[in-house]
């Protein structure tokens, strides 16, 4: 199961993350993806203050699943984080650029992960595939089932 991520920005610099598992979101625009956000609870709870400071946070989020981190971004204690003050800037430039949030929100998250002792794991390098069962070959092709190239006189 192959998991990316699409991220939808409003205006004011909030977005959202939505799980793209096996391309599932491939062919939906980020056009449609806003309009499915758009219309989410108004209701949302303020900013909870930073739990450090008290400051209020720019960002609140949970970690990755079953971590148990809460991450803050907050622009009184986070702004010596190379990361942190990366995404600091971006909320705070009118004329910030929607397709930087994947880079900063993830270069923020390893950087806020690796504060509480996590590290990001490398990604596994691609497994070459099964070899096709000798049935799968269409006869006369020349393919070979050991996925060999055919002998040539």
């Amino acid at each position: 199961m192959a998991l990316t991520w699409r991220y939808v920005v409003q205006p004011d610099g909030d977005f959202c993350r939505v799980a793209n598992i096996d391309g599932s979101i491939d062919n939906t625009s980020d056009e449609e993806l806003a309009l499915l956000w758009s219309g989410r609870d108004e209701d949302v709870q303020p900013n909870r203050p930073c739990s450090r400071c008290g400051a209020t946070l720019l960002l609140q989020w949970n970690g990755p699943l079953m971590t148990g981190v809460w991450m803050e971004l907050c622009t009184v204690c986070d702004a010596h984080r190379p990361a942190a003050r990366a995404f600091i800037d971006w909320y705070g430039d009118p004329d910030r650029d929607p397709t930087a949030v994947p880079r900063l929100f993830e270069n923020w998250e390893t950087e806020t992960m690796h504060a509480h002792g996590w590290t990001r794991a490398p990604r596994p390098e691609a497994s070459p595939g099964a070899r096709p069962h000798l049935s799968l070959v269409p006869p006369g092709s020349g393919a070979r089932a050991d996925g060999e190239a055919p002998e040539t006189d």
